[in-house]
């Protein structure tokens, strides 16, 4: 007998909160009878998933919740989930009563335990998920994302996250494969690897096994039968050694894109940033893997206005970017963020018409690159997965090395991997024919 219990989840930020709200549905369901819906207006309980990396996240949470409280039927209960919940706990409710529970981003598998208990807050960093088994969740068929690890042990100065997931703690690898082998059983072609540094994998299990490796997981994931593809984020430079590298070339089921954070090209802003690496280690990073995968396409996140950001240290951002190259970048104009250590860096803040005007040459910079690379491919003829049909006929997917390509086609071609010779570009995408 199906539910009459109705879920909506608003979900804000990363695919990591992505993945954990399908965790959220998928508990709910199995445990408390919950279907989703994408009306909020029918729902018997709204969830909201929040992120600490958005800007001005606090703000735009309670603005959030403020209209779906307006907005919810009578008796619709409301819950605050993700970091923003880890980070502001009990104040949430002091803030807005109408708020049901609190449950932070280290505590999902508890969503069972809260969700009808009025008041309830947890979120405890220290809570381990990294050996629970979730209950399988329904996600996009042809493309499955699996975490393989929870929290994060870096300190970088302007990020929140480690003091809102905790310590990072590996999941075992007979989970991880396990759950990639459930995804394709229902029919996932493609899996997406997810952690805050998914290179340190294996470095510290809750268990207390032996070490192990972000190479040898790939190997171990690779071996499921029916995986096509498989693509990971995001990997730290600092831990991109050269066995992970030559594992990547050789390869032949990852997918021949890679994100690589840059954040800044200047080696004593990255110094700032608690980053770990130099500007040299990163550019020599970039030319070791792309001498071994010629068709790699790499993106990357960068920060522009840092605090202490001199016009020298922004010079060696554009430098990098020049010769690394990047195929897609998420360029931002720094932005404090409470509870992190680059707020106490106020006195060295750029001035905000300067940092508008680097992160707006930075971006004219990336578009002249795309104008230049996309029409190249033009002729060419990539090997497509087809993920979506689209109102005009035509069906859109994704190349191994993560081009998005859009071709005339029905839905008969969903989950399927056809050839498409390109025959036009704009900067971001490709059109083009299917060819036998």
């Amino acid at each position: 007998m199906s539910s009459n219990k109705k879920l909506f989840i608003q979900t804000l930020g990363c695919q990591m909160n992505d993945t954990d709200s399908q965790h959220i549905a998928a508990e709910l369901e199995k445990h408390k009878d919950y279907s989703q819906t994408d009306v909020m207006e029918d729902a018997d309980l709204i969830i909201i998933n929040t992120c600490s990396v958005r800007e001005k996240p606090v703000q735009k949470l309670f603005s959030e919740i403020g209209q779906f409280n307006k907005k919810k039927k009578d008796g619709a209960k409301i819950g605050v989930c993700g970091c923003t919940a880890s980070h502001l706990g009990k104040d949430i409710i002091k803030r807005a009563p109408y708020v049901d529970f609190v449950v932070g981003a280290r505590n999902i598998s508890k969503i069972k335990d809260v969700v009808d208990i009025k008041g309830s807050v947890e979120i405890s960093i220290d809570n381990d998920d990294s050996m629970y088994e979730f209950a399988t969740a329904k996600t996009n068929q042809y493309r499955a994302s699996v975490n393989i690890s929870v929290g994060c042990d870096k300190k970088c100065t302007y990020c929140i996250v480690p003091s809102t997931r905790g310590e990072e703690l590996s999941i075992p690898v007979e989970m991880i494969v396990d759950q990639v082998q459930k995804s394709v059983d229902q029919g996932a072609v493609e899996v997406m690897l997810l952690g805050q540094n998914v290179n340190s994998y294996g470095r510290r299990f809750s268990d207390g096994r032996e070490k192990s490796t972000f190479t040898k997981l790939l190997q171990e994931v690779s071996k499921v039968e029916g995986l096509e593809r498989i693509r990971f984020t995001s990997p730290h430079p600092l831990h991109m050694d050269d066995e992970f590298i030559e594992e990547f070339a050789k390869n032949k089921k990852i997918s021949r894109c890679i994100h690589m954070p840059l954040q800044s090209g200047s080696t004593s802003i990255l110094k700032a940033m608690k980053r770990g690496y130099t500007k040299e280690w990163f550019l020599n990073r970039t030319e070791k893997i792309r001498s071994l995968v010629p068709d790699l396409r790499i993106t990357t996140d960068i920060i522009v206005a840092f605090p202490g950001e001199s016009e020298e240290d922004y010079l060696d951002t554009l430098d990098v970017v020049k010769q690394a190259k990047f195929d897609q970048i998420f360029n931002f104009k720094y932005s404090p963020r409470p509870g992190t250590e680059a707020l106490n860096m106020e006195d060295l803040a750029v001035p905000d018409k300067i940092g508008s005007a680097r992160l707006i040459e930075l971006i004219e910079l990336h578009k002249r690159h795309l104008e230049a690379i996309m029409p190249t491919y033009v002729g060419q003829t990539f090997s497509v997965l087809v993920e979506s049909l689209k109102a005009n006929g035509e069906v859109c997917g994704f190349t191994d090395n993560y081009l998005q390509v859009f071709t005339k086609g029905s839905d008969e071609l969903l989950g399927k991997f056809v050839n498409v010779k390109i025959t036009s570009n704009s900067r971001t995408s490709l059109k083009g024919e299917i060819v036998q």
